[in-house]
């Protein structure tokens, strides 16, 4: 059996290509089809697939993770720590990525852009991949990183004189809900292993959970709710799930068969597609509202993509292209959280640098957040080159 299949990198970059995209779009008069809907709107657009797409890949990419460690002479209880410190890392981040514009600069004494700023800077310092570098330069790196977080968390201040508050986890932010999504998922791979049943049961189970919170019949469930919410509304779970159910389908098919691969492939997607508009009937299409027919069309989605990718990439051997996505695909945290140093330097400084923005044509304006989303890929490549990738 192959270790790895590139259809996942590659579909992993598009994704998150895909989200710098979108992230970028948000100007009047672009088509509505590219953009996120409206939390009461029953319906879905480009945007709405592209982060459940990203969350499916994260499923698909657990068993491989897991394998590989396992061949590396990991013990369970080592691959199950490595699962909770990234788990952490990633809340941790997105608990300060959320929480930027709520900073109030009057009270806490430094501007929204620069804490902002230096909340990265700091990321990067502990989470960066340090090769060939003195293993005390490297501690220091990374204490100094967080004792900068942990510096920044404490003169952070939001709201009024009157009414202080600081960092808090209002939602998890999207590193977050990823967290959560490879915690559950990678526990229950950790626990069943490649049976696939109680893999399509735990999926089922939190699809269920998905549907009783949108019922409202979870609600003694609500002391928890503010830690554990992601993962007690089933949504994000099951889409994760999704992903390591198709993964681990494929592997007992074999990477060679794939005729099979793609006849199973094609059937999954259109019956997940198929089963999302009919429990559309009680719960709108909504990626707001995160709602099992919505999260249902997603997987639905995800899994066709992936088949076509697949007979593409490695059936075919059509991979010039795929250099494009490649970079991001395998260094995503650092193609994701990059860019944003660089809005809030540009927002800083007042250099008109997003000038598409400011031009009222929809053309214009979907051209340059595409050719920002590709200059960000590219971006994130170079960082690599120079010795900066982080790595959870």
């Amino acid at each position: 059996m192959k270790e790895r299949i590139l259809t996942i990198d590659i579909m992993r970059g598009l994704t998150l290509f895909l989200m710098l995209f979108v992230n970028d779009l948000y100007m009047p008069g672009v088509p509505g089809w590219l953009g996120h809907t409206t939390a009461n709107f029953d319906g879905m657009g480009l945007a709405d697939w592209v982060f459940p797409g990203f969350l499916f890949m994260v499923g698909m990419a657990v068993p491989f993770a897991v394998k590989s460690r396992v061949r590396k002479g990991h013990s369970t209880p080592k691959i199950v720590f490595h699962i909770l410190v990234r788990t952490f890392s990633l809340l941790l981040i997105g608990v300060f990525m959320v929480n930027v514009s709520r900073l109030n600069p009057e009270l806490a004494g430094i501007s929204v852009n620069v804490w902002a700023i230096l909340v990265y800077l700091c990321v990067f310092l502990v989470w960066n991949i340090y090769e060939n570098l003195n293993p005390k330069i490297v501690y220091t790196l990374k204490t100094a990183g967080l004792a900068g977080l942990l510096i920044l968390a404490l003169v952070f201040k939001a709201g009024t004189a009157d009414n202080v508050s600081w960092l808090h986890t209002s939602w998890w932010g999207i590193l977050g809900l990823i967290g959560w999504g490879y915690f559950t998922a990678s526990l229950i791979y950790i626990f069943v292993k490649d049976k696939l049943l109680l893999i399509g049961l735990f999926w089922m189970f939190f699809v269920a959970l998905n549907i009783l919170s949108q019922l409202q019949l979870l609600s003694f469930l609500n002391p928890l709710k503010p830690i554990l919410g992601v993962v007690i509304s089933g949504n994000t779970p099951s889409i994760v799930l999704a992903g390591l159910f198709f993964s681990v389908l494929i592997q007992e098919i074999g990477f060679s068969d794939y005729r099979k691969i793609s006849g199973v492939g094609i059937l999954l997607g259109i019956g997940l597609i198929i089963l999302g508009f009919i429990l559309r009937k009680w719960f709108i299409i909504s990626k707001i509202q995160g709602t099992p027919s919505w999260a249902m069309i997603c997987n639905g989605i995800s899994v066709t993509v992936f088949v076509l990718l697949f007979l593409i990439i490695d059936v075919a051997k059509r991979t010039k292209w795929t250099a494009l996505f490649k970079p991001a695909g395998q260094n995503s945290l650092t193609t994701y959280l990059a860019p944003d140093i660089l809005y809030y330097s540009i927002w800083m400084s007042g250099v008109p640098v997003l000038y598409y923005k400011q031009i009222d044509s929809a053309f214009v304006v979907v051209l340059g957040s595409i050719v920002w989303a590709l200059a960000m890929i590219g971006f994130a490549w170079l960082l690599a080159k120079i010795g900066i990738k982080l790595k959870l």
